[in-house]
């Protein structure tokens, strides 16, 4: 079996194994069922991992299915296209199912008979629409993939349906999510239009080709751009437009959470990133400082939202949401820059992140499965018992804050270092961002897991939402956490530790943030021809700078953390937090037509930007 053999069998083994555990699960026992869909798992890394192996650092694996070949430039084929960043993103996919398989063996019960198998088939399908996404070459099956894993993902949010906030929390994430996804195919529709190509590589080509002969750059492409980038933008979580996650994340089942925070958020900044690259940068499509301003000010905007909503919550599950938020941001600002240094930050970054921010997840879910609450103020010192449990949320806090040597820190490091040379300023972000949502979430481990401080008091005019009274996700509270709960977690934690502390690791996606950014690359060799060597990886290991920064950030959440602890209870609010904070709150409204005003207003306001630029 060659390389591009591998390609689409990396698709087809969870899209198939989705419709045999789904059938045979109405005969097999749980155990039967838990042990088939982890196989099939197993299966998937391992073809992802054989083709990353496989897969030079410079180039790409490429696959025409039904040998659909491009003939004189054009093609009416899908196009699977693998270099290592986005086989890398399909394999921290599959790693992070397999591990939220392991862990919900035990997790709640499932239904038998006709229905049997359900959760772990979509849990298969899901994973079948991200590696898709991750994998494919062609602007139209990247949408049918990206609807695929959403509506899987409306389906998993909302599978509790015996309570009927996780079912609303569904339909605000999946009419938000389709809006946009349909702006994005009326944003394919105008490309086609204007090219009569799908293909990422072939309306990149077609676009340079009118380019070439004298047709500039004109509105049609400049609304295609913002359009196109309307799902990816949306699914990412990215201000205005990230409303939808954190009501999204409160009701779904913490191990669906895992994955949404964990790798389908990310997976929406990477189709940003690879759309912007092939098909836009070129001579026909929009100028590098047009796109780097704009989505610049996206990231620090997503990010400072992110960070200041994440400090102001008690329910554990939004508390995490929100600073995946914050995190997208970051994550964005180092893909903004539109270099190699910028990129292999953010992927650096993303894959500690994705270790870390599941275990919290996981560990969430520990303390629903005890104690039927995931309320910061309502948990305070009743999980003293956990103390296991509650070294690993704190060391997930500090993987956060991003203290060396963690995965996050090295991604935050290099990123950072990456965007001084752009903006002395945007280290400081880094930074700040970091250490508000790593000491939220030391905050709520000290007072859950150690008691610390006084009990918070409620104070009307900073009411949040709470997480009492959380309907169970499981059928014996009280009981003693199942092994696979905890070492699932573990497991994810250690994860993130090597990130940072395997010089390999990063060298390995520095190359591969080489290839990505190297579009002539991409062209030629998704098309038939040979591309020329991609050009230096940038350095992806720790710097003094970086050290020092990252302990910076961690000392500072361990800083607001304890000073939140420590708190007078019984004082209220200032003034300047009426003015900031509780407007920011306010548009948080939970109001299905606020969030489709604000995805309008976000996208009028990316065509000004780039307009304004133009």
């Amino acid at each position: 079996m060659n390389t591009a053999d591998l390609l689409p069998l990396a698709v087809a083994v969870p899209l198939l194994g989705a419709a045999l555990v789904a059938v045979a699960g109405r005969w097999l026992p749980r155990p039967g069922r838990d042990a088939l869909t982890a196989v099939l798992a197993t299966a998937d890394v391992v073809c992802l991992a054989l083709l990353w192996a496989r897969t030079a650092p410079d180039g790409r694996a490429v696959s025409w299915l039904g040998g659909w070949t491009p003939s004189g430039g054009h093609s009416v084929g899908i196009v699977l296209v693998a270099d290592r960043l986005g086989t890398g993103l399909a394999l921290l996919t599959a790693v992070l199912v397999l591990a939220v398989v392991c862990y919900a063996w035990r997790y709640f019960d499932e239904p038998s008979g006709e229905h049997g198998g359900v959760f772990p088939a979509l849990l298969l399908l899901f994973e079948a629409g991200m590696c898709g996404f991750a994998l494919t070459g062609d602007l139209f099956d990247a949408f049918v993939f990206f609807e695929l894993m959403g509506a899987v993902a409306y389906a998993l949010t909302g599978y509790r349906i015996e309570d009927p906030r996780p079912l609303q929390g569904a339909l605000a994430f999946g009419l938000v999510n389709s809006a946009a996804a349909y702006l994005s195919l009326l944003g394919i529709g105008l490309l086609y239009a204007r090219t009569g190509e799908l293909g990422l590589a072939q309306i990149g080509t077609a676009l340079d080709q009118r380019a070439a002969a004298g047709h500039g750059r004109d509105a049609l492409v400049v609304v295609a751009f913002v359009l196109v980038l309307a799902g990816p933008l949306v699914k990412a979580a990215t201000a205005p437009f990230h409303f939808w996650l954190p009501d999204a994340h409160a009701v779904a089942p913490s191990p669906v959470c895992m994955l949404l925070s964990g790798v389908m958020v990310e997976l929406g900044l990477y189709g940003v990133a690879r759309i912007h690259r092939v098909v836009f940068a070129g001579a026909g499509g929009l100028p590098d400082a047009a796109v780097r301003d704009t989505l610049l000010a996206a990231g620090v905007l997503t990010a400072l939202v992110g960070a200041v909503m994440c400090w102001q919550q008690r329910h554990l599950k939004r508390m995490l949401a929100f600073s995946t938020v914050g995190h997208i941001g970051l994550f964005l600002i180092g893909a903004a820059l539109l270099d190699p240094a910028g990129l292999t930050g953010s992927a650096v970054y993303v894959a500690g992140h994705a270790g870390a921010k599941a275990a919290l997840f996981g560990l969430t879910g520990v303390l629903l499965d005890r104690y039927g609450s995931v309320d910061e103020h309502g948990l305070h010192g009743r999980a003293r018992e956990l103390r296991f449990t509650g070294l690993l949320f704190v060391i997930g806090a500090l993987a956060l804050a991003g203290l060396p040597p963690f995965g996050t820190g090295l991604g935050k490091a290099v990123a950072e270092e990456a965007a001084g040379h752009w903006g002395g300023w945007l280290p400081a972000v880094f930074v700040l961002v970091s250490a508000l949502t790593g000491g939220a979430v030391l905050r709520a481990a000290l007072r859950v897991f150690g008691g610390f401080g006084a009990p918070p008091a409620e104070h009307p005019e900073v009411a949040a939402t709470t997480g009492e009274g959380e309907e169970p996700e499981i059928r014996e509270p009280g009981r003693r956490p199942p092994v696979p709960m905890l070492l699932v977690p573990a497991v994810l934690l250690a994860s993130c530790l090597a990130v940072g502390v395997l010089p390999g690791v990063g060298r390995a996606l520095a190359a591969g943030a080489a290839a990505f950014t190297d579009r002539g690359g991409y062209l030629a060799q998704t098309l038939g021809g040979a591309p020329a060597p991609a050009g230096a990886a940038p350095e992806a290991w720790w710097t003094v700078s970086g050290v020092l920064l990252g302990l910076l950030s961690a000392l500072l959440a361990v800083g607001f953390a304890t000073a939140a602890v420590r708190r007078d209870p019984g004082r209220g609010t200032g003034g300047l937090f009426r003015v900031t904070v509780l407007p920011l709150r306010r548009l948080h409204s939970g109001l299905l037509g606020d969030y489709i005003a604000w995805l309008a207003v976000g996208l009028a306001a990316l065509l000004a930007a780039l307009a304004a630029q133009l």
